[in-house]
């Protein structure tokens, strides 16, 4: 039963994944081409090519990881294999989150109108504040993936030094003492994420309330008005998406459990699905990427 039930897990996130890694190929590949065409990227262009990059990383890593604890579970004690895995996986899953929230953020600035100084002084720099987005984003992801490298290591020399009842009691306890203080840092940093998630569909609603009751029939004004709610309806669904994918984090950091059962099957369905869906909502909501789509189809 456990054999069927893995191999039956394996068959689905590998179509997941797959799926997954061609939709974020084909955004890196189109973008790659304009590029090459034009000689030149605005901001979301940026964005879209970094995220697209660090998901079809992460969803590689991720495969790789599920492949190998499934079918070669002896991987997972020989050094450095399982800390470079989960290091690496947790870089690209950081990355792929910050510069999503960066995104939301991008069009909340770019899209809603306040004349707050703050929010005026974002609007006018913020094309020129996104390559420091991905600088930040890239060592905050680099920080918690040499946080997890570390855990990991210490995880796995308590493990393979454990051989009565007493010394697994330990290294029960000995895990949870070495990963609380990662999972609250990761905890925190997801947290944030989702926070500017929210906001930013926050923001954008106020925007938009206010403007429509101050509308006139102006053309302009009418086309600033399908401008918001292009948005929000983007960032609304990103936000339902995103709290999903946020429940996924919460269970993972509280359900652990190295047994075969329907929990841990569903928290790694989740993990591919976020990558795979928000990458394809991308592709629907950029007119240049889905019609490229729509003719590759």
């Amino acid at each position: 039963n456990s054999t069927s039930f893995r191999n039956t897990v394996m068959i689905i996130i590998t179509l997941q994944a797959f799926a997954g890694l061609w939709i974020n190929a084909f955004i890196v590949s189109v973008l790659c081409i304009s590029w090459f065409k034009k000689r030149s990227f605005n901001s979301v262009e940026k964005i879209l090519l970094f995220l697209g990059c660090s998901r079809f990383c992460f969803l590689c890593i991720s495969w790789i990881c599920s492949f190998l604890s499934m079918n070669y579970s002896w991987c997972n004690f020989v050094q450095p294999i399982p800390q470079l895995l989960v290091a690496t996986q947790n870089f690209f899953e950081a990355s792929n989150l910050w510069v999503s929230a960066c995104l939301c953020g991008f069009y909340c600035i770019k899209i809603a109108n306040f004349r707050h100084t703050f929010f005026t002084y974002m609007k006018v720099k913020i094309d020129r504040i996104v390559p420091w987005l991905f600088l930040g984003s890239v060592l905050l992801s680099l920080v918690i993936s040499i946080l997890f490298y570390d855990i990991k290591g210490k995880v796995l020399y308590i493990s393979c030094n454990s051989t009565t009842r007493e010394d697994l009691l330990k290294l029960r306890v000995g895990m949870d003492e070495h990963f609380l203080p990662i999972f609250v840092t990761i905890g925190f940093i997801f947290s944030t994420a989702f926070m500017v998630v929210l906001f930013s569909a926050l923001l954008l609603l106020f925007s938009l309330w206010r403007h429509k009751s101050n509308m006139q029939t102006n053309s302009m004004k009418n086309l600033s008005v399908d401008a918001h709610i292009r948005a929000m309806k983007f960032i609304l669904l990103f936000l339902l998406i995103y709290g999903i994918n946020f429940t996924r984090l919460i269970l993972r950091l509280i359900y652990n459990s190295n047994r075969d059962d329907p929990v841990k099957f569903v928290i790694l369905v989740f993990q591919y699905i976020f990558p795979t869906v928000h990458s394809l909502i991308l592709i629907l909501n950029n007119p240049k990427l889905e019609k490229t789509w729509l003719r590759t189809l």
